[in-house]
């Protein structure tokens, strides 16, 4: 099945799936360059399903002006991919099958997956673990008593900055939402808790400006949500060849 591309950027993806994996069994076109966030800049992200090897990986490419992303695997790979992302609740490879444009599909696997994945994407992601809340709980208030203790400017950007992102993150826990990084977390949040992410950089250009108090408040007002500050009394067990620290807690 070949679906027409009535714009270039259909054109140009689905030229270059062809030119790098002729025998591919199946193609789609995801992200921005899709929708209506599309810009003069967006790239094309392309998944592209093949028989076998060379898959899986991924690569960055031009082609025809365009620049190009492309995640490449099998059926197996596919699946193995998204149920290891499925559990981090965060799954680009997913939403690039769900809300994609699909290319070419030459043997039906292209419009089962997309299938696979419009179901999975709606179903929302698995639930946020307690102990997982109270590490971003924690790994949060260790940087509030930073950010109150600390005088220098350079080091206030910095944990500002990092507050920023780990509530954006936790709000989206709490809330049920998928998670995502970069543009997609502001997304998310916008979907999710909508005009937190305008507080957040009021918040953020506060404190660059020498005021913590608006920041420190949406800050908890998140927190309270998840059951507020956590420090005194977290404890976590480490085991031979792992460390003791928390991977979510800042360094």
């Amino acid at each position: 099945m070949l679906i027409v591309a009535p714009w270039r950027p259909i054109e140009a993806a689905r030229a270059v799936a062809d030119e790098q994996h002729p025998d591919a069994r199946a193609a789609f076109l995801g992200g921005s360059v899709v929708t209506g966030r599309r810009t003069a800049k967006s790239d094309l992200d392309i998944v592209v399903l093949l028989h076998g090897a060379p898959a899986p990986y991924r690569t960055s490419l031009q082609h025809a002006g365009w620049p190009v992303e492309m995640f490449v695997h099998t059926e197996a790979t596919w699946h193995a991919y998204v149920e290891r992302e499925l559990r981090k609740r965060r799954s680009p490879l997913l939403w690039m099958c769900a809300g994609g444009l699909l290319l070419f599909d030459r043997d039906g696997l292209g419009a089962r997956l997309a299938a696979q994945a419009r179901t999975l994407t709606a179903a929302g992601p698995p639930p946020v673990p307690a102990e997982e809340i109270e590490d971003r709980r924690y790994a949060i208030t260790d940087l509030l008593d930073d950010l109150a203790r600390s005088n220098d400017q350079g080091e206030r950007l910095f944990i500002a900055t990092e507050l920023v992102r780990r509530t954006g993150e936790l709000a989206l826990a709490i809330g049920g939402s998928w998670s995502g990084g970069g543009k997609w977390l502001a997304r998310r949040l916008e979907t999710t808790t909508p005009g937190l992410s305008t507080r957040l950089h009021h918040g953020l250009h506060e404190v660059l400006s020498g005021r913590a108090e608006a920041l420190v408040t949406v800050v908890d007002e998140i927190l309270e949500q998840a059951g507020g500050r956590l420090w005194v009394g977290y404890k976590r067990a480490g085991s031979l060849g792992t460390t003791l620290r928390n991977p979510l807690t800042p360094s």
